[in-house]
């Protein structure tokens, strides 16, 4: 899948990095979310979770048309959600 990297409705030079960002969609142990409320139901958006190959958790928040994925907001894991990806990857490798 090809990332629309063309102007981001946010800042590319905080927290992450675009590669960072592309690496963890890449993350075997990803957590990829349909968030289930009626927000978000008129322009479906999805939850990102993943780590990139340096290891910086990477949450991205992003629409996509099944062929490119538009980033709307990215930044850093926050403790809560690394707690929770480390869950979701220990599930993925005892099952």
């Amino acid at each position: 899948m090809d990332f629309d990297w063309k102007q981001p409705p946010f800042e590319l030079t905080g927290n992450v990095t675009a590669q960072e960002i592309e690496e963890s969609f890449e993350d075997p142990f990803a957590v990829k979310l349909l968030p289930d409320t009626p927000r978000f139901s008129v322009q479906a958006r999805f939850f990102n979770l993943g780590m990139s190959a340096s290891g910086t958790g990477v949450v991205s928040i992003y629409r996509t048309n099944g062929k490119t994925i538009r980033i709307i907001h990215a930044r850093p894991f926050e403790l809560e959600e690394q707690f929770f990806y480390s869950r979701k990857a220990n599930q993925n490798l005892a099952s």
